[in-house]
């Protein structure tokens, strides 16, 4: 069965874009074979960073959408991972109501799994709610607790909203900090996670020794994290 991931949150600056490179190159060390999807025209991660894996996606075009649900059906070995930009929620909201989506999936063998990327703010939880006031128990999701974004999660877990999710059946995991001058490399670069940790004899600017190792340590916690959902 082929499995649409859907990385989400749809408020900006949560840091979908990295939960979606850290998912993209775990199934690449895993040996899991997987396509990639971009919606966000302007800031495309998964286009810069993984371009031989990634597709770019327009997502208030419904024949755009298609080709993901087409690309699952056509090659059912690989995981689809989908990249969703912030405000993309109503449009992908909307493609799946008048398609049926979630109905043809169950029809054709394909499952969705929506990951919601959470910072330590109030609206992250508000759209939590949301999105669970949508979908309720028709998707499984993953919360993603991003502690490069804030690492106090007291408002997510006061507010109601985690034991509901819970009861739905979610899986939480936590994506650890990273020091920021290590990302912003990263990031400068260009590089994959794998290009970051592995120092070639041209690299001349990539990062010392134990930042590549810090690097590698966060790798292998959100591993652990990710091997626990089941991928």
């Amino acid at each position: 069965m082929a499995t649409i991931h859907l990385i989400g949150g749809e408020k900006g600056g949560v840091g979908k874009s990295v939960v979606a490179r850290v998912v993209a190159q775990y199934m690449i060390d895993r040996n899991i074979p997987f396509l990639g999807f971009d919606t966000d025209r302007s800031h495309g991660s998964l286009l810069r960073f993984y371009a031989d894996y990634a597709s770019p996606v327009v997502v208030d075009k419904y024949e755009s959408l298609d080709a993901i649900v087409e690309a699952a059906s056509e090659q059912p070995e690989k995981r689809i991972l989908v990249d969703l930009a912030a405000q993309t929620h109503e449009s992908l909201v909307r493609w799946m109501d008048e398609s049926g989506v979630l109905d043809l999936a169950g029809e054709h063998g394909l499952s969705f799994c929506y990951w919601h990327v959470l910072d330590s703010g109030k609206d992250s939880v508000d759209l939590l709610k949301r999105l669970l006031d949508r979908f309720g128990g028709r998707l499984p999701y993953v919360l993603v607790l991003n502690q490069l974004r804030g690492e106090s999660f007291d408002i997510f877990d006061r507010s109601g909203e985690k034991e509901r999710a819970l009861g739905l059946g979610a899986k939480v995991i936590t994506l650890r900090r990273l020091h920021e001058t290590v990302i912003t490399k990263i990031d400068a670069g260009s590089s994959s996670f794998w290009a970051a940790t592995n120092k070639t004899d041209s690299d001349t600017h990539g990062l010392g020794i134990l930042e590549r190792q810090r690097v590698k340590v966060w790798l292998n916690h959100a591993y652990g994290q990710l091997d626990g959902v089941g991928i």
